[in-house]
Order: structure tokens, then sequence, then C-alpha cells
């Protein structure tokens, strides 16, 4: 089992930054691929980023060069630095563990969400 804890997220004007964490607990964290996705209302839960267990990452075009998706395997965290936030970027921001791929449903531990909030 793993459970995952979601914090830092918030309301921020357009322009402005926020960081995600996700703190992590229960089988070893290091070994995990861990990933973040984000639900508008109304839309389907679609992929952010990927850090899988060696450190290599992959991000989504529509967040590339704004967002980066990093971990520390020491405190069991995994974080997502999210700059030049935009409208567009509200949704509820999910981390995710033990998945391949960009595919939400190839995730098997979810935490419960945290909503980003982006104003104009």
């Amino acid at each position: 089992q793993v459970q995952l804890v979601e914090s830092g997220g918030g309301l921020v004007q357009a322009g402005g930054s926020l960081r995600l964490s996700c703190a992590g607990s229960g089988r070893t964290f290091s070994t995990l691929a861990m990933a973040w996705f984000r639900q508008a209302p109304g839309k389907e839960r679609v992929f952010v980023a990927r850090i899988g267990w060696t450190g290599s990452t992959s991000h989504a075009d529509s967040v590339k060069g704004r967002f980066s998706i990093s971990r520390d395997n020491v405190k069991n965290t995994v974080y997502l630095q999210m700059n030049s936030l935009r409208p567009e970027d509200t949704a509820l921001y999910y981390c995710a563990a033990d998945g391949r791929g960009s595919n939400y449903r190839n995730y098997g531990y979810w935490g419960q969400g945290i909503q980003v909030t982006v104003s104009s």
C-alpha cells in the first residue's frame, strides 16, 4: 500500500508560481514512478508530468518550459514546480504512484487532490 498526501495548492495570479508537494508513505518510495495529473471541472483527468525511479522525467506539452517535476527520495516526496501560471492551469491536481506512461488508468495509487486556481 502507498499513501499520498498533496500540499502547496492555492490561489495565485496569472504569471505567478506555486510548488506542489506530494509526501508518500508505505512501499519503498524510491522504487516507484510518480506522476502529477490534473482535472478541471467537467473534463477528464489529464497527464501533467512524470518522474521515474531513475529520475527521468516527462512533461505534457502544455506545461513544458513552465512546470518541472522532481523528487527527493530521502524525504519520500515528489514536487511539481509551476511557473508562469495561466488561468487554464486551474484544476484539481493529483499525485499518483506506481504507474506507466501518461494514462491515468495505469496508476495504482492516488492522493486526494489539491486545488490550484489561477486568476487572470
